[in-house]
């Protein structure tokens, strides 16, 4: 498979539908962590990129599974970021908040 790979020199196009998948991947991962978690998940996303970046120094030999790992590791680590900008377009009301919440929340600010 790799012979065939070179032979027609697919590498660049593997690599550029895997970021793809991946980043698609992760879009709705921050909403729904966000959801469910609030930012208290942001931990996870460190360590799966923290994981990510390792695999692709030690996986070093094949360049489309290391580029993966590597893209994995840093969308990962974007993602923490994401899930912070999440939370302030939530607040904006342009995505939905938890029931649990959000009840939570109009409680905590209807009394002080």
């Amino acid at each position: 498979m790799s012979e065939f790979i070179e032979t027609y020199h697919l590498t660049g196009i593997i690599i550029g539908a895997v970021t793809f998948l991946i980043i698609g991947l992760f879009h709705p991962l921050v909403i729904k962590g966000e959801y469910y978690f609030g930012v208290k998940c942001w931990w996870v996303f460190l360590l799966l990129g923290i994981g990510g970046i390792i695999a692709a120094l030690l996986l070093h030999n094949n360049v489309i599974v290391s580029a993966s790992c590597g893209v994995f590791g840093f969308s990962s680590l974007w993602s923490i970021g994401e899930l912070f900008q999440q939370r302030k377009r939530v607040e904006k009301g342009w995505f939905p908040q938890k029931k649990e919440v959000s009840e939570k929340y109009f409680i905590k600010n209807k009394l002080t």
